[in-house]
């Protein structure tokens, strides 16, 4: 099923997605020939020019899968580009602005960073453009990323997703909802939930949890559902937690069934299964590569998405049973 999306930046996508295969067909074994004779920068599909050191900052909390496919996405990127990729992540704030001012102290030549807490960014993020140094954002902080100077965005916009999964819990007759958030004070986690709440026609309570520990995740949820048998449906915001809602779900009763946003391997099995009935997908590989990838664009093309006006949008999408085959063999290998 299709998520409402407006056109304009659906196009935007389907621009990017022919320009990128364009640049494959550019670098294959004959394209990448004829860039040697021509002395282009790309030869054989591997960038030839000077090697690049770059940092992705991420809030990423220990434990959690998503952050694995955004760095395999990233590497990838990097290999292509002749990149030295430096990750480092904190869930905090004030410690992911440290992060930054790291990078800006080891002279890197870009920084790729999330914008989980965007207030928290803003002096080390200025620090960085003062410097000279490119930053591009991904993930979170749609609507931060302009005014704080930042060259790109590549993610979803949260409030769109959102939105789409209220809908479509309107089409599976659901009358009243959970929306799990395990990190507060997210901007990205907030404006999803807000989304749901915003179209959902029955009622959607708001459940904080501690993300980073499970066994707590797990308890707060069958709280929650044993003490309000009226919840028909559990909305998490990241694989993993959906995986533990299952869990809780069948502790309490197992009346409520569980949607999601977010993928990995194990979350398409369970789609597949039907012990999770959806997921809204925004296709973290995608965000990893494309963040480090426009580094290389940027520093030896002069070439941005977006005109630093408008985001790339790598989702919203649904992934469910009618099409969860397909999608199942690339969340194997960790793509999706």
């Amino acid at each position: 099923m299709d998520l409402r999306i407006n056109r304009r930046r659906g196009a935007g996508i389907a621009a990017l997605a022919t320009a990128t295969v364009l640049l494959a067909a550019g670098c294959s074994s004959q394209g990448g020939k004829k860039a040697q004779e021509s002395g282009d920068d790309i030869a054989a599909g591997k960038a030839n020019t000077p090697r690049l050191k770059i940092a992705m900052i991420t809030h990423a909390a220990p434990g959690d899968t998503f952050w694995d496919t955004v760095r395999k996405g990233a590497k990838a990127a990097a290999a292509k580009d002749n990149i030295e990729l430096v990750y480092s992540s904190n869930p905090n704030g004030a410690d992911q602005a440290s992060l930054i001012q790291n990078a800006i102290d080891q002279k890197v030549d870009g920084i790729a960073v999330t914008l989980a807490k965007p207030d928290a960014m803003k002096g080390a993020i200025a620090k960085a453009e003062k410097a000279g140094i490119p930053v591009v954002a991904f993930n979170a902080g749609l609507d931060q990323w302009k005014d704080m100077g930042i060259l790109e965005f590549f993610g979803q916009d949260e409030s769109i997703a959102g939105e789409a999964l209220g809908e479509r819990l309107n089409e599976e007759k659901s009358k009243h909802n959970i929306c799990v958030i395990q990190e507060q004070g997210h901007v990205a986690l907030e404006a999803r939930c807000a989304g749901v709440k915003k179209t959902f026609k029955g009622k959607t309570d708001i459940l904080y949890v501690n993300g980073t520990d499970m066994p707590s995740v797990k308890s707060t949820i069958a709280a929650k559902l044993k003490q309000d048998s009226s919840i028909d449906h559990v909305v998490t915001l990241g694989a993993p937690f959906a995986l533990t809602a299952v869990q809780s779900a069948e502790e309490a009763g197992g009346k409520a069934k569980v949607a999601t946003f977010d993928l990995n391997k194990d979350l398409a099995a369970a789609v597949k299964s039907g012990d999770v009935q959806f997921a809204v997908d925004q296709q973290p590989y995608l965000q990893g590569y494309l963040s480090i990838d426009s580094m290389w664009l940027y520093k030896y093309n002069g070439n941005f998405s977006g005109g630093s006006q408008e985001p790339v949008l790598t989702g919203p999408a649904f992934v469910d049973k009618d099409n969860v085959d397909t999608i199942a063999k690339f969340a194997q290998k960790g793509t999706r």
